[in-house]
């Protein structure tokens, strides 16, 4: 999937323009993980794969539990949903723990703190990701701290 290892996507309504991604830099979860594709390609990917899963286990499930990751014989798939609709998708190792709590902690520190409180920041990058750089490298450092990812 994507070397940046981190994908985030704004509100999913009907009625809202498509929603932005952010590119982080970060370790890939393995050394095949490079599709070749451009980054808004690969993050309109991700993004299609988890709406189609979020519907398929609504169906299957009847009930309004969301997923909250899958696996493949090549990365597991992590996903943390806000009340208000963002969704933080990070992609690891199959044989990784549930890395739900690092998405939780990225939208409670550095997305709040550098994103959204920031009037500067733009929401609607849809080629290029959030261009912050101190979010950007306070998730980097965050993620490179994390045992899974040495």
């Amino acid at each position: 999937m994507s070397s940046s290892g981190v994908v985030v996507a704004v509100n999913d309504e009907p009625r809202t323009p498509l929603p932005p991604t952010v590119q982080v830099s970060l370790p890939p979860p393995s050394s095949s993980a490079n599709s070749g594709l451009p980054f808004n390609e690969e993050a309109k990917l991700v993004y299609g794969v988890v709406l189609s899963l979020r519907n398929m286990f609504k169906k299957l499930s009847g009930r309004d539990d969301h997923f909250v990751n899958y696996r493949t014989s090549t990365y597991k798939l992590h996903l943390y949903e806000t009340m208000s609709g963002f969704k933080f998708v990070m992609l690891s190792d199959p044989g990784t723990d549930s890395l739900r709590f690092v998405l939780r902690q990225i939208y409670a520190g550095p997305f709040l703190e550098y994103v959204v409180r920031n009037p500067l920041a733009n929401m609607d990058s849809r080629e290029h990701g959030i261009d912050n750089e101190y979010f950007r490298t306070s998730i980097d450092r965050m993620i490179r701290g994390l045992s899974v990812f040495q």
